[in-house]
């Protein structure tokens, strides 16, 4: 791939945005790419207009197969000043989008790239596709995703997929919660596509303060969970779209939402 290629390009249609992987047949996750993809990221974290965000691997063989082995030797001692710390921001900042994301997985998703589509809201995957932490092969770790995937598909499936290594095929990946939806005689890019414009035509400051208080229930207590609960009702209370809302079910019209 000439050096002046993008390993990640951002691309819009109205109010979804979608992210494309491009660093080659596999979409390894290297530093290049890790660095590129942040920049969207950052980009992308200040944008009101935005109503869903899908993250895909285009044409390429694989979704993402994971790190690429060859950056391991170079960085050993200073592991997680050169990589670890950096990957893990680069992660941390692709699940705190405030808009809703989707990642569409129409190739295997292994390791580091299984990890980028578990930051993602939801995950939509191809029929006959598969995903796994197979770091333990090289007696390697999946830091990231046992920490995500526990909370998706609970601690045994967790544990099994990281001691064994094995991929699992899409339909047990559905059964275990690992992904929202297998999908069937079409792309998952056509079905994330699909669901985003579905997204979009909801309330976008419902949508993103519904991302908010999901991913703070597994950190809060309860109570405190619920008092969060209840300044984000007052702001949809302040906000015109509810307004807009009930004015289109009484008129018997779809709500045109401003975001505001």
């Amino acid at each position: 791939m000439p050096p002046s290629a993008s390993l990640v390009t951002l691309s819009e249609s109205g109010p979804v945005a979608e992210i494309l992987l491009a660093n080659g047949a596999l979409n390894l996750v290297t530093r290049p790419m890790l660095r590129e993809l942040n920049r969207i990221l950052a980009a992308l974290a200040k944008r009101q207009d935005l109503r869903c965000v899908i993250l895909h691997g285009g044409e390429a063989r694989a979704f993402c197969a994971g790190s690429d082995i060859k950056e391991f030797g170079p960085v050993k001692a200073d592991a997680s000043e050169q990589k670890i710390l950096f990957e893990d921001m680069v992660l941390r900042n692709l699940a705190r989008l405030p808009m809703p994301t989707i990642a569409a997985i129409d190739g295997p998703a292994l390791g580091g790239g299984l990890e980028i589509a578990l930051c993602c809201d939801l995950r939509i995957l191809r029929a006959g596709v598969s995903v796994g932490l197979p770091e333990c092969h090289l007696g390697g770790l999946a830091g990231n995703g046992a920490i995500r995937l526990t909370r998706l598909a609970g601690p045994a499936r967790a544990k099994q997929m990281l001691f064994a290594g094995a991929p699992i095929a899409s339909e047990q990946a559905l059964a275990w919660g690992v992904v929202n939806e297998v999908a069937e005689g079409r792309s998952a890019l056509a079905a994330a596509r699909e669901m985003a414009a579905t997204i979009a035509l909801r309330g976008p400051i419902s949508n993103r303060l519904a991302k908010e208080l999901v991913d703070l229930a597994d950190d809060l207590p309860l109570d405190a969970g619920l008092s969060r609960s209840t300044v984000a009702q007052q702001s949809i209370f302040d906000s015109d779209d509810l307004q807009e809302g009930a004015a289109a079910f009484f008129a018997k019209r779809p709500p045109v939402f401003a975001g505001r």
